[in-house]
């Protein structure tokens, strides 16, 4: 539940209590234009705005098939994709790619 902090801050908190680097693709994050409009005027990070109604599944790679396939089967959660991934360097951090 990406609620309070928005993604960026729940994924920090996942890195470092797991000890595990995380890998985010800036392009594959979905991010309405709204939203985009209104954190550009307000000058704030649509990454650590609260998102209310959103989650993050960190699932093995063998399972990714299956869990998006659940996820979009669901009634709201259509829109499921993979944004990232759990890397080996960097442990305890969270680094965006823009690709």
């Amino acid at each position: 539940d990406i609620t309070r902090g928005g993604l960026a801050s729940v994924l920090n908190e996942i890195a470092v209590a797991s000890n595990i680097g995380i890998e985010l693709k800036e392009g594959a994050i979905p991010v309405i234009s709204e939203v985009k409009a209104v954190c550009e005027i307000l000058g704030l990070d649509p990454l650590y705005v609260a998102c209310e109604g959103r989650m993050i599944a960190i699932v093995s790679s063998e399972k990714e098939k299956e869990a998006l396939e659940l996820m979009r089967a669901a009634s709201q959660g259509e829109g499921a994709t993979v944004i990232g991934r759990v890397v080996e360097d960097h442990k305890r951090k969270v680094v965006l790619r823009s690709l």
